[in-house]
């Protein structure tokens, strides 16, 4: 274990669990390299920060990309990753302190031209966990206190709250992009991968009041997404985008739903994915990009022009949703133990291998065991 050496003159809680007055990262200090447990001493606090202590910290494709595909941060290594957070506030601003919060992925300024126009999650001064700064996958972290996202004790009698932390990312990203894309009641969805991100996007979608059809390779995840209400799934493992194209209008017609005005939303982040979720797009589509990839994708963009459809992007949730987004799930229209397993933190090089040969098929969240 490497340790470092700094002063914080931070006034702390008298929770027991920061007396020794120590915090523990695992850090990335190189591209597909084991993480590094390191110790400090906590961190000083400017007057707009807080120090959470870690409950619960998902795993996100979007770590993978920086661990393993080469996605630069902007915090230089080693870095602390992890932008799925829950805990409870130790330190800081006295309004805050014992707090169990929600870490939003996308911390915006809430000052600026894109954030006065609504679109805070694109703030050019926002800050993101684990990018910009020292994540969660650690004992503890330090954030800025303005946009967080407080937890209720009702939520709390159904949920614990390191499963809460999936809220941070894995529902709220897709609960942004089904409100942008328009959806309306009656629409057909059609979601591309229902793994931990995508599962929610066709649960939210159905909420909304669409007919939902599920598209996925695994029949384990297709599986569970049915068991949920999504009205119809389809495997598309080894079925080229004609096939699958022909299957949909079947489904679709089976369900009820529309023939055009399709809401699609890709959420594979793969290349497959993204070519397939273009040909799918008929009269007034909307295409909703979610899952990130390096790899390009070649199309012919003048299908847009001629079925007036519209392509769009999404990155992470405007801190202003999330409330909504709790709100779903403190009245019970939506479920989320089933869709999120959880591992002690000390295992967090075994997950991120076995997130990487994809042997889940639930979100993974790490849970800090620090001794």
């Amino acid at each position: 274990m490497e340790k470092t050496n700094s002063k914080s003159n931070t006034v702390l809680s008298s929770s027991k669990d920061i007396e020794n007055g120590l915090m523990y990262q695992w850090q990335m200090a190189e591209l597909n390299k084991d993480f590094r447990l390191i110790e400090s001493s906590f961190p000083e606090l400017n007057k707009d920060e807080v120090l959470v202590k870690v409950a619960g910290c998902g795993v996100c494709h979007t770590d993978l990309s920086f661990w393993h595909s080469g996605v630069q941060t902007k915090h230089a290594l080693p870095l602390t990753l992890g932008h799925e957070i829950s805990g409870t506030v130790v330190a800081g601003d006295k309004n805050w302190l014992n707090k169990k919060v929600i870490i939003p992925a996308v911390l915006p300024c809430g000052e600026c031209e894109l954030c006065k126009k609504g679109r805070s999650n694109i703030c050019r001064s926002q800050l993101m966990p684990g990018n910009d700064f020292h994540g969660g996958f650690a004992s503890h972290v330090k954030v800025p206190s303005k946009f967080l996202c407080p937890v209720s004790e009702n939520i709390l009698k159904k949920y614990s709250l390191e499963q809460l932390a999936v809220i941070a990312d894995a529902i709220s990203t897709p609960y942004q992009v089904v409100e942008k894309s328009e959806l309306e009641f009656g629409d057909l969805a059609i979601v591309i991968g229902v793994g931990g991100v995508g599962i929610y996007g066709a649960l939210i979608a159905k909420i909304f009041g669409a007919k939902v059809i599920a598209l996925d390779i695994s029949d384990e995840k297709l599986n569970i997404a049915k068991t949920n209400g999504v009205d119809a799934v389809l495997n598309i493992k080894g079925l080229d985008a004609k096939t699958i194209k022909e299957r949909v209008k079947e489904l679709a017609k089976e369900i009820k739903a529309p023939k055009i005005g399709w809401k699609i939303f890709e959420i594979t982040g793969t290349k497959a994915g993204q070519d397939l979720a273009f040909s799918l797009i008929t009269f007034a589509s909307t295409l909703s990009i979610v899952g990130f990839t390096m790899d390009k994708v070649e199309v012919r963009l003048s299908n847009l022009m001629a079925f007036d459809a519209k392509l769009i992007g999404t990155w992470g949730c405007r801190a202003e949703l999330y409330p909504k987004v709790l709100d779903l799930i403190e009245k019970g229209k939506l479920e989320i133990s089933q869709f999120v397993q959880t591992f002690p933190m000390s295992k967090i090089n075994e997950v991120f291998k076995n997130t990487l040969e994809h042997k889940y098929t639930k979100r993974s969240v790490l849970v800090p065991d620090f001794k």
